[in-house]
């Protein structure tokens, strides 16, 4: 064996060999502009290395004052000493240009200023110039770019980069006013040695304030002529240009169901603890006071948190126990006056003055107690509701439960508030408050002990940011949906033609018993008329045809069987094979050439199809070829005779077949359900358990059965001119073999069918019965005239319905809001 020759190694293998001599280096002991070397002074946040004299660095920073300095003198100690520009004698001179002096210049109160910046807390020398017909302080620090944290004789100010910077940085990662301050002041002084003034309480109402700023700001309330007083209610929401916005993009008298707002409410209790998302707080606390005393009924549903703990909620020492929200499920978008306080639990009382605050048109309303909520609603709504809150008596309500919810609601429940069987919805899940929920829960640690007024104002600031989020992707999230939508769409429309087809009047089924019947009977009468073209005396075509069946199908079983069964069927076989020689002479030259007849019909496609194979090597009985005429068609001339003859066998073969799918198919369902419903120990089962395998096995062999007789007819219709025939018998792959209802890993909305519930009609005398478009069914239903499968097949039409039009809906939906 050649060894491997030695690998060649450079320096660059070991870097740090390469690095320890760089630790140190010569520098230069003097200025780097007048070479002076009395005080050597180094800026850490300048892109420069240089080394610089006091005036010199002085002079340099006049347009960068916020730098931090490290000095040393005459080199008389080893190491550098942090210095601030104040120390150096640097004054930052507002109201004239950089470098230009000011004739009469006034410095900050007591001399003493500091400044909260991004990467430190600096402490400076200012002076305001106090020149005639000069702006005030407080506009000289703004045009600095400095925010001051009060107007008169001001000492604090933070910039606008680092209001900013945390501005942004509590909306993605939800950091407090406390962490990111006191970063700032480690990265200032980590060592202790010379503290900072703490400066955390001008830091929060900096905040506060440049967070109210912003907010007008951003919806052009700033420069309103009658001044920032003159702010409505809510007037400070980012708003979705896609919802409903009567006056704005819809008009103010509304008769389309397709455009109506779907609100979804919720609550959290993560959130302890106006002009923007929170309602008008006096008007809401008299009206709790006013009706603090009644009672929430209970629930008739499934026993809901929500309501029976809407009264036990522990609120000891807390202003509110969480918050309840009103949201536009269509877009995920916090709404004017939608916010409120909840001071115990989710009481009907909160969430009535919450919800009916934010009514502007035409409602459908997710709610995941939906169905309790909306009984005593309109009661309360007339008996404690202030008047001005009181819906228009023209106005349509609807009420749904939330998708993911609705599973843990009772069965009447999960039919009559189903977002999937009502119409004018789309494909709205509701969901959408806990998707907001998952992003404002992390702001909880800081806000559950603000006092009331600062917790409105910093989850307001979080509720604008996320609905400004929403705004900003816009294009692209309406371009994704609709394409979704109108491939979904396709796909469900297909599927409801192919049913639709599928239920249409057809003629009876034909069993093999039936066409064997026929067969027998048509030969019987040729043999009376003297036209029989029998080559044997027993033996005729379609008898040939339907014992090679039947030897088809014992390969199939023989596996369980005994010797004696091998024997047996080894016989049959070698009888069989002989009459077939009668009629099909040219199987011997094939038969002894059975390698290349395998390979032809593995490249035809059947070796998929279930069909058994043979083994030319192989003795067994059950691998002998018995090339019917549906194996050799494609390979040499045949009687079309014995051709038709398997083709009406191979068609009864089918449907018997996929009867007895459709038979497994159902028993493994209901055995399953039994099994789990009433089957316990493990001895019952262990026998249920083989009972359900033994269908299974019953299943698997009907299916391949099925897949050979289908694989067949693909053969033989191609020598027959039979097309009409594959829409009714599709491949059926085994992801195929589930229950009709069976969402197959999908959701209700999104799963189709299986095709194998498609390849059957619906049989009946009365040919008007199931030409209803709108409803084929429900003349039936009430005729009384359809069995259990049909009626499945009934109640899946009006599910897959129901799924077409909800993506159709979509569809129209999206292509308003766009």
């Amino acid at each position: 064996m050649v060894e491997n020759a030695q690998q060649r190694r450079t320096a660059g293998d070991n870097p740090i060999h390469l690095w320890l001599p760089e630790r140190c280096g010569e520098a230069k002991h003097s200025c780097h502009d007048c070479e002076n070397s009395n005080t050597i002074s180094h800026c850490d946040d300048c892109f420069s290395v240089n080394l610089y004299c006091r005036s010199c660095i002085c002079r340099l920073h006049q347009n960068m004052p916020l730098h931090q300095l490290k000095l040393n003198q005459m080199w008389r100690d080893e190491y550098f000493h942090p210095i601030t520009l104040k120390q150096l004698g640097l004054h930052i001179q507002l109201g004239h240009s950089t470098g230009q002096p000011c004739y009469n210049p006034k410095p900050a109160y007591d001399n003493d200023f500091t400044v909260i910046d991004v990467y430190r807390i600096h402490e400076v020398t200012l002076d305001f110039c106090n020149c005639e017909q000069v702006s005030s302080h407080y506009k000289q620090i703004l045009r600095a770019h400095w925010f001051l944290a009060t107007s008169t004789d001001p000492r604090t100010a933070a910039t606008f980069t680092v209001l900013e910077h945390f501005h942004l940085l509590s909306f993605e990662s939800k950091v407090s006013a406390f962490e990111f301050y006191h970063c700032i002041a480690h990265r200032s002084d980590n060592t202790g040695v010379n503290p900072i003034k703490d400066q955390y309480s001008v830091f929060l109402r900096i905040m506060a304030e440049w967070h109210n700023i912003k907010a007008l700001k951003c919806v052009g309330c700033g420069h309103n002529p009658a001044g920032v007083d003159a702010t409505q209610e809510g007037e400070l929401v980012v708003l979705y240009t896609a919802c409903p916005h009567p006056g704005k993009n819809l008009a103010e008298t509304l008769n389309d169901m397709d455009l109506l707002l779907i609100l979804a409410i919720d609550a959290n209790f993560h959130l302890k603890h106006c002009l923007g998302y929170f309602v008008e707080e006096r008007n809401y606390k008299v009206y709790l006071q006013e009706n603090g005393t009644l009672t929430q009924e209970k629930s008739t549903c499934v026993s809901h948190n929500t309501v029976k703990m809407a009264d036990t909620k522990a609120s000891n020492g807390l202003a509110a126990k969480g918050v309840g929200t009103v949201v536009c499920t269509r877009h995920d978008m916090r709404l004017a006056n939608g916010v409120g306080d909840l001071q115990k639990g989710e009481k009907y009382l909160n969430m009535d003055y919450i919800v009916f605050s934010v009514l502007s048109c035409s409602i459908n309303f997710s709610y995941d107690i939906a169905c309790q909520w909306h009984k005593k609603l309109w009661h309360q709504v007339s008996a404690s509701l202030p008047l001005q809150l009181h819906p228009n008596s023209s106005q349509q309500y609807r009420f749904f439960v939330l998708k993911f919810h609705l599973a843990a609601h009772i069965a009447a429940c999960q039919t009559e508030f189903s977002f999937n069987w009502s119409p004018h919805v789309g494909r709205t899940d509701g969901e959408a408050p806990e998707w907001g929920w998952a992003d404002i829960n992390c702001v909880a640690a800081s806000t559950k002990k603000m006092a009331p007024g600062t917790h409105w104002d910093i989850l307001d600031d979080h509720f604008g940011d996320w609905n400004w989020k929403k705004v900003t992707v816009l294009g692209r999230a309406l371009l994704r949906k609709i394409t979704d939508a109108v491939n979904a769409e396709r796909d469900h429309r297909h599927a409801l033609a192919d049913l639709e087809g599928s239920i249409k009047e057809s003629d009876s089924e034909v069993t093999q018993a039936a066409v064997r019947l026929a067969l027998v009977q048509q030969d019987a009468k040729d043999l009376e008329e003297g036209i029989s073209i029998s080559l044997h005396s027993e033996v005729t075509p379609s008898i040939l045809i339907s014992t090679g069946l039947d030897l088809e199908d014992a390969h199939v079983n023989l596996t369980q069987h005994s010797t004696n069964d091998h024997n047996s069927l080894q016989h049959r076989i070698d009888l069989w094979i002989m009459i077939q020689v009668l009629y099909m002479p040219f199987v011997s030259h094939l038969r002894a050439t059975s390698v290349e007849v395998s390979q032809s019909d593995e490249n035809t496609g059947n070796a998929a199809s279930g069909c058994p194979k043979g083994k030319p090597d192989s003795i067994k009985p059950e691998d002998i070829l018995l090339l019917l005429p549906s194996n050799i068609c494609n390979l040499t001339m045949c009687d079309t005779k014995l051709l038709k003859v398997e083709w009406s066998l191979r068609l009864a073969q089918a449907n018997d077949a996929l009867n007895k799918c459709h038979s497994h198919i159902c028993l493994h369902h209901q055995l399953l359900r039994f099994k789990a419903q009433h089957i316990c120990g493990q001895g019952a089962n262990t026998r249920a358990q083989k009972s359900i395998q033994a269908v299974e096995c019953k299943l698997i062999l009907s299916h391949e059965k099925y897949s050979c007789a289908q694989q067949a007819l693909i053969h033989l219709s191609a020598h027959l001119d039979h097309l009409d025939w594959e829409h009714k018998l599709q491949p059926l792959r085994k992801s195929n073999l589930r229950p009709m209802g069976d969402l197959g890993g999908h959701t209700q909305g999104t799963a189709i069918t299986s095709r194998i519930w498609l390849t059957q009609g619906i049989s009946t005398d009365d040919s008007d019965r199931l030409q209803d478009c709108k409803s084929p069914f429900l003349t039936t239903l009430s005729n009384g005239l359809m069995d259990t499968s049909h009626l499945a097949l009934c109640i899946e039409w009006c599910k897959t319905r129901a799924q077409h039009n909800r993506w159709f809906e979509e569809i129209q939906l999206l292509s308003e809001e766009m």
